[in-house]
């Protein structure tokens, strides 16, 4: 075989298998269904965040709420999104009111569930109290698998494999 088809071929498997690629096959798609307290007031901003083993932001997962203005009210979390800025929009949905619940796919890196990190959401409603840590679960695959009470405007949370 030629070098130069050596290189080629090497140069095609590099392409298509990637960092793109390989991290669409190290991570895992999990349905997080949030069901809120009956709580009166505007809807909730939540956040929900990956920590690490010594308690920092790692990586954030999802937003309920798409007004930035609000982002300040979930305090923590905005500490961390003001240094390291990042587009969120692909990771951004609707904030949800008391009583309702809400459905969404959040996707976790593989090697991080069993690995000592934690699951985070904060919440925040205008006028009212915000709850840094209204869960905090850590990333099992015994938690994923099970119903996770809250302790603020979340009742629970359920996760299901998408």
């Amino acid at each position: 075989m030629s070098k130069f088809f050596q290189i080629t071929i090497l140069f095609l498997a590099l392409t298509f298998a990637g960092p793109g690629n390989l991290h669409a096959q190290n991570t895992a798609k999990y349905k997080c269904m949030i069901q809120m307290t009956n709580y009166m007031g505007e809807g909730a901003y939540i956040v929900i965040s990956l920590i690490d083993s010594k308690g920092a932001y790692d990586k954030t997962l999802y937003v309920l709420g798409s007004n930035k203005k609000w982002y300040k009210t979930l305090k923590e979390w905005n500490q961390f999104y003001a240094k390291k800025p990042t587009n969120i929009s692909a990771i951004t949905g609707a904030s949800v009111t008391g009583g309702d619940r809400s459905v969404n796919v959040i996707e976790i890196e593989s090697a991080k569930i069993n690995a000592g990190y934690k699951l985070r959401f904060e919440s925040a409603v205008e006028d009212k109290n915000y709850n840094v840590k209204d869960l905090e679960i850590p990333l099992t695959t015994e938690s994923l698998s099970a119903k996770n009470e809250g302790t603020g405007y979340i009742r629970y949370v359920r996760f299901s494999p998408n």
